[in-house]
């Protein structure tokens, strides 16, 4: 199918698809009229970048674990232990998160917030 064909069922744009075909997410061949010619599978496939990449794989994670996927005697196991590592990178995100919060909210109206000794040390009294 032609590029726009792709667009209009995928409902990406055509850069989108020239832009995933030029970083090796999706292939086409070109005819001999030099139009691209992109194979049923995109379809599927573009539909799978989009939905991995609303669940916060990036499009390197996602070529990755494409190449890994095709090559799994069982994808649904496959994509279960790379949702499993995405949900411990997302816990790890929230810890360090979290952290953060708790320090900015320590500094908070301390009248000198950026002294990174004076906050929560003996005898630091708030302003």
């Amino acid at each position: 199918m032609r590029i726009g064909a792709l667009s209009e069922r995928s409902g990406l744009s055509r850069d989108a698809i020239r832009f995933y075909e030029r970083i090796g997410l999706v292939e086409s061949h070109r005819s001999p009229n030099g139009y691209r010619d992109f194979p049923e599978e995109a379809v599927p496939w573009l539909d799978y970048v989009r939905t991995a990449q609303r669940l916060g794989f990036t499009l390197a994670e996602i070529g990755r674990h494409g190449e890994e996927l095709r090559g799994a005697p069982d994808t649904a196991a496959a994509l279960s232990a790379l949702f499993a590592e995405r949900i411990t990178a997302v816990d790890a995100k929230i810890a360090e998160l979290t952290a953060l919060r708790a320090e900015l909210a320590a500094r908070a109206d301390t009248g000198c917030p950026l002294e990174p000794d004076r906050v929560g040390r003996p005898g630091f009294k708030r302003q």
